[in-house]
């Protein structure tokens, strides 16, 4: 078998050679949870005690900021602005320039310059830290003058979603090829139908970034058909502590040419070509942007990203392509009980989009690129069983986005691509008015999909539901164990559904205290958090098999979420969405302990005189089993369902 060593290029260099220091994220300080609770609203001056540098908190309704006490100006330091009766300003001590906290700007004097955030992590327990990142601003090392670009010389062609294809001179350029299958399990399907040439497109390019592990940017089943053609494609992703690549192994996808490239560092392709990958923010272990550079001009693409690079970003690039449609997450189109109505469930939605569209259209606005695309937001909820969810999540769409970057400023051209449709950047930087800059795809095109092929994924992941595995109770023991996640004072129950989220008939119905790990027969007694959550025994099962992350159930719209109390516990679902083991449960070892099998103590059900014999005795005969308490479904499925015996054959 092809091992990782073997596929994995660079995780300390990169391939054109040269030496480099990549951009790190260093914790300038840390708050314990007692000190935090005591931060007051506005201003806070805090200093390490070690090294005695001093940092400024602002505690805000949308949460805190936080930046070096020194004045962008000359240095000097801040101290509270006495005439601010709101409480968000401070005034430096050397030249009296004031600093709006709440919005990083310069107020005194206006319009001069916007201060150096610092990234504010909040940590499980109610602490925090304060993290920068080093060097800021990476892409000025090396600049280089912009040359006169030819008529044809950057073609820009969108493809469908996230995917764009960049023609740069010679070289092709893809980014995050979802050409094909649904993302997310089964939740996600592509709205728009890309080119009949698209594979060909992929499987001829140069390069290929992909931005994070998420299957709408890293699809299998298109990788799969790159493998088969052309498996030495060079592929380049950034160095996140999740590789972005974990699942390559088992998903049995043949790519021999993946390059894990460092942070913040120039990859030079060529004379005039080089690229730059660049963490989040928010989300350094899994997501990047990246900057791409062909003869001076910058493409900046943030992706997914909720704060590239920790939101300093270059201004002034040529184009500038990032997300705008909101809906990729679960929350709360699959919440039930309590406050989550269909009335506040659309008022809560319609809330969230308007804000980040402003958002989007502000970062666009004070970037001032000269071009910006909307992308990487066209997916549609297409599978008939989940068509609540597709009436739910209203997404933003991308004309309006355009519309709202058209209001605020003259000075940017907008581009709301569809699929084949070409830009020429050469053109549009030369004359922004020029109707040929951007070629559309013919009136006669199909723009948007209206054939899935749901059978054929659909069915992929229900075989886990038979897989030899689930015939033994003491999966879920293992299962979890192999999770590793404990010692939190959350009770989970699980229930395994049909696709309209009813108990499926040969489902399991079971509850895990991951306060100490153990499987009780009912709810303890004991103070602690509760969580329900019903899944669709197919893509749980796939999960469960397969080792996979919970963004499968979560974001891909495949389970249905009850709290008490209704709050978020991002310690939970962070372990299941991104720190899971990264080699999947080892099933054959699993097999191997489960002497006698299930076939071999429950007699067939052609002998009437064993007939005495149930699953209970089977259960009571099992260490660790789960079964026999009054949750299990799936014990009383198999007792009254006619076909019992050959179901645990």
């Amino acid at each position: 078998m092809l091992q990782l060593s073997d596929v994995f290029r660079g995780r300390n260099g990169h391939r054109f050679g040269g030496k480099m220091t990549s951009q790190t994220a260093k914790v300038v300080l840390s708050l314990d949870a007692e000190t935090v609770s005591l931060l007051k609203d506005g201003v806070n001056f805090k200093k390490d005690p070690e090294n005695g540098k001093c940092y400024i908190i602002y505690k805000g309704t949308e949460g805190f900021k936080a930046c070096r006490n020194q004045c962008k100006h000359q240095g000097g330091l801040f101290i509270k602005d006495i005439e601010d009766l709101g409480g968000r300003t401070v005034k430096c001590t050397k030249h009296n320039w004031k600093l709006n906290l709440s919005t990083m700007k310069y107020v005194n004097p206006p319009d001069s310059f916007l201060q150096d955030e610092l990234e504010v992590e909040i940590l499980d327990d109610g602490g925090l830290r304060l993290v920068e990142l080093s060097p800021l601003d990476p892409w000025l090392a090396d600049p280089r003058e912009p040359l006169q670009l030819k008529e044809g010389e950057v073609k820009v062609t969108y493809l469908t979603h996230a995917c764009m294809e960049l023609q740069l001179g010679q070289r092709r350029f893809m980014f995050d090829p979802w050409l094909k299958g649904p993302a997310f399990a089964r939740g996600w399907w592509l709205l728009h139908e890309s080119p009949a040439d698209a594979l060909d497109r992929l499987c001829a390019a140069d390069l290929i970034y992909i931005s994070h592990m998420h299957s709408d940017h890293l699809s299998y089943p298109t990788l799969k058909v790159l493998s088969e053609r052309r498996p030495d494609a060079p592929i380049y992703v950034g160095d996140t502590s999740r590789p972005v690549f974990w699942y390559l192994e088992q998903s049995k996808v043949q790519l021999t040419n993946i390059n894990v490239v460092p942070f913040g560092v120039w990859q030079n392709v060529d004379e005039h070509l080089r690229f730059m990958i660049m963490m989040d923010g928010v989300h350094p272990e899994m997501d990047t942007c990246i900057i791409v550079e062909y003869k001076g001009h910058m493409i900046l693409n943030t992706v997914d990203c909720t704060r590239p690079n920790g939101g300093r970003l270059p201004q002034n690039v040529d184009l500038m392509m990032s997300d705008f449609a909101g809906g990729a997450s679960g929350f709360p189109m699959t919440f039930y009980g309590g406050k989550y109505s269909d009335s506040w469930k659309a008022t809560f939605i319609k809330n969230e989009r308007k804000k980040l569209l402003n958002y989007k259209a502000q970062l666009v606005k004070s970037l001032q690129p000269k071009i910006y695309c909307p992308f990487a937001g066209y997916f549609v909820e297409a599978h008939p069983s989940d068509r609540y969810i597709k009436e739910t999540n209203v997404k933003n769409g991308a004309d309006a986005l355009n519309a709202q970057i058209n209001n605020l400023t003259s000075d940017i051209k907008t581009w709301t691509p569809k699929p084949g449709a070409v830009l020429d950047l050469g053109l549009a930087l030369t004359d922004p008015t020029n109707s040929e800059a951007i070629t559309n795809p013919p009136a006669s095109a199909k723009i948007y999909k209206d054939n899935w092929d749901f059978d054929l994924y659909v069915d992929e992941l229900n075989r886990a539901i038979s897989c030899e595995i689930f015939k033994h109770p003491n999966w879920i023991q293992f299962y979890y164990t192999w999770a590793g996640f404990q010692n939190y004072n959350l009770v989970v129950r699980m229930i395994e559904t049909d696709d309209n989220f009813e108990p499926h008939p040969l489902g399991c119905d079971y509850l895990v205290d991951f306060l100490d790990l153990s499987f009780p027969t009912t709810i303890p007694d004991r103070e602690h958090s509760y969580l329900e959550l019903k899944n669709r025994v197919g893509v749980m099962r796939h999960v469960v098999v397969h080792g996979g992350l919970w963004d499968d159930l979560y974001i891909g719209f495949q389970n249905r979420i009850s709290r008490d109390p209704d709050i978020y516990h991002h310690k939970f679902w962070n372990h299941f969405q991104t720190e899971l083991p990264c080699r999947g449960p080892d099933w054959d070892k699993f097999l191997r302990q489960m002497t006698p099998t299930v076939e071999s103590d429950i007699p067939e059900k052609d002998e009437p005189e064993e007939q005495s014999v149930t699953i209970w005795d089977y259960c009571s005969q099992t260490q660790g089993c789960f079964l026999k308490h009054t949750y299990c479904a799936f014990a009383c499925a198999v007792l009254t369902s006619e076909t019992w015996g050959a179901h645990w054959r």
